[in-house]
């Protein structure tokens, strides 16, 4: 993932709404959308050279999205493990706090630059790993943006893509926020971040949508996670180089009981619990 704007109201009956772009090399192996043949429970698309994912969900109540950061000056061993196994791995673990605490104190030095984003329902994290940092903090309520610095770093594309999703909770979700996500007009210069990559780069990576024969949006994803149905469903749109569409699937997935049930503890014991 290179761009995500989500809504977080933990305790509303839509805790959870996200809208995301997957921008990579087109030749990198991708499966789509789909639960997982040696997984079962979890439903998202995966990368086939590394096994991991950029965005999933698990139908015991978990939710993970990765993005890379850009940062030319950070430098991993050879051999790194890749950063959507990450993804799997906040899906999967027994204790998820537990797991990113892990994380934040070294284990996650072991990966390229990256944020991550990991949740359950009533609790979400962002685990952010440059060059400088390496920094676990809980999300407030409310609409974020990440791509390729940290949260909420105003670059051009992630403030068009909150303002999307901010527009899309008001009129037509997911309509206006996929919208915002296929817009391939480039941010003007002075409004450019220097992420040491070159002018010329950043103007091409600037736009929300990213149009290219070898490289460019792959994906565009939704999520909407709905506690009073159940379920948690997403939509991916997938893309060809020149931006060609090759797609469009929908999954739902049914929480699992156990979520269920300890949702509804949750909810009974009140806000002051």
């Amino acid at each position: 993932m290179c761009l995500i704007a989500f809504d977080f109201r933990p305790g509303a009956p839509l805790p959870l709404r996200l809208v995301a772009n997957r921008d990579e090399f087109h030749q990198r192996a991708t499966a789509p959308l789909q639960a997982w043949e040696d997984a079962p429970d979890i439903v998202g698309g995966r990368d086939l050279e590394a096994g991991g994912s950029w965005l999933a969900a698990h139908r015991r109540g978990r939710v993970a999205a990765v993005t890379n950061v850009r940062d030319p000056g950070l430098r991993v061993a050879p051999g790194a493990p890749s950063r959507g196994q990450l993804v799997r791995e906040a899906l999967e673990c027994d204790d998820l706090p537990g797991w990113l605490a892990g994380l934040a104190e070294g284990g996650g030095c072991r990966y390229a630059g990256f944020n991550l984003l990991a949740g359950d329902g009533h609790r979400l994290w962002h685990l952010h790993r440059s060059l400088e940092r390496l920094q676990l903090a809980a999300v407030s309520p409310g609409i974020h943006g990440l791509s390729n610095a940290t949260l909420d770093t105003p670059w051009p594309k992630l403030i068009a893509a909150r303002q999307g999703l901010a527009t899309a909770l008001r009129r037509r979700w997911p309509e206006d926020a996929l919208a915002a996500l296929a817009d391939d007009r480039a941010a003007d210069d002075e409004r450019l971040p220097d992420t040491g990559v070159g002018l010329a780069l950043e103007r091409r990576l600037s736009a929300p949508f990213i149009v290219g024969e070898q490289y460019g949006t792959r994906a565009t994803t939704w999520l909407e996670w709905n506690d009073e149905a159940g379920v948690i469903l997403l939509e991916e749109h997938r893309y060809g180089p020149g931006g060609a569409s090759q797609g469009v699937t929908r999954q739902g997935i049914s929480l699992q009981r156990t979520y269920l049930r300890a949702t509804h503890r949750h909810d009974s014991r009140g806000p002051s619990a």
